[in-house]
């Protein structure tokens, strides 16, 4: 179990490693196990890619962000423009019809709405929007559309977990309400988490993830 002080050290250096961030810029303070994030970044792809930094540090459990998106100067657009941009390259997008996903925007917020059949489209509309200029936040509302709702879908999300890379996936539980899969146990990072709920979403008739997991 590291102390507090050594994950303040390990995330530090996590952030001064990753490319796309500017670290000087980032505070970085634990308390009980939670990692804080505090600063000042360019861009809501630098808050997201800080985030995702320090969750690949060895010991974090749990992190909470109080980064504040400010655009320079040449990084401010309307909100006319981002509408704009974000629905041209969605309509490029070849994971989901072009009138799948709806877009709003207020004070440079992207907000997606409408309906897919599956989770990794939801995910693909939301990192098409990400990067672009002028973004200060992204909400995904997008609703999903099972493609079936089948009895087994219990037992295909237990069969995919035991054939993934997780080392102690039999220590998963997975529940079943409606379309509604809850997930609790335990897993050894954040990967193996990753790789349970991501599991989970790619199981036909499922329309929404709970991860209970915790980290061991």
């Amino acid at each position: 179990m590291k102390t507090d002080s050594q994950l303040q050290q390990d995330v530090s250096a996590e952030l001064q490693w990753e490319p796309s961030i500017c670290a000087a810029h980032i505070g970085v303070e634990v308390k009980d196990g939670v990692v804080i994030l505090a600063g000042q970044v360019d861009s809501y792809a630098e808050k997201w890619n800080a985030e995702r930094a320090a969750q690949r540090v060895s010991g974090v459990h749990a992190i909470a962000t109080e980064l504040k998106v400010h655009l320079p100067g040449g990084s401010q657009r309307t909100d006319a423009q981002i509408a704009g941009s974000a629905q041209h390259i969605l309509g490029l997008s070849s994971s989901f019809p072009a009138d799948a996903v709806n877009v709003t925007v207020e004070a440079g917020w992207v907000t997606l709405t409408g309906t897919v059949d599956w989770q990794y489209q939801r995910r693909a509309a939301a990192a098409a929007v990400r990067h672009l200029l002028g973004v200060t936040g992204v909400s995904d509302k997008i609703d999903l559309k099972p493609s079936l709702t089948a009895r087994s879908v219990q037992s295909d999300i237990e069969a995919a977990l035991m054939r993934s890379s997780i080392s102690n996936a039999k220590n998963i539980t997975v529940r079943l309400h409606g379309a509604e899969v809850t997930l609790t146990g335990t897993v050894q990072s954040w990967a193996d988490r990753a790789i349970a709920t991501n599991s989970a979403w790619g199981t036909p008739g499922v329309s929404s993830v709970v991860d209970t997991m915790t980290l061991a």
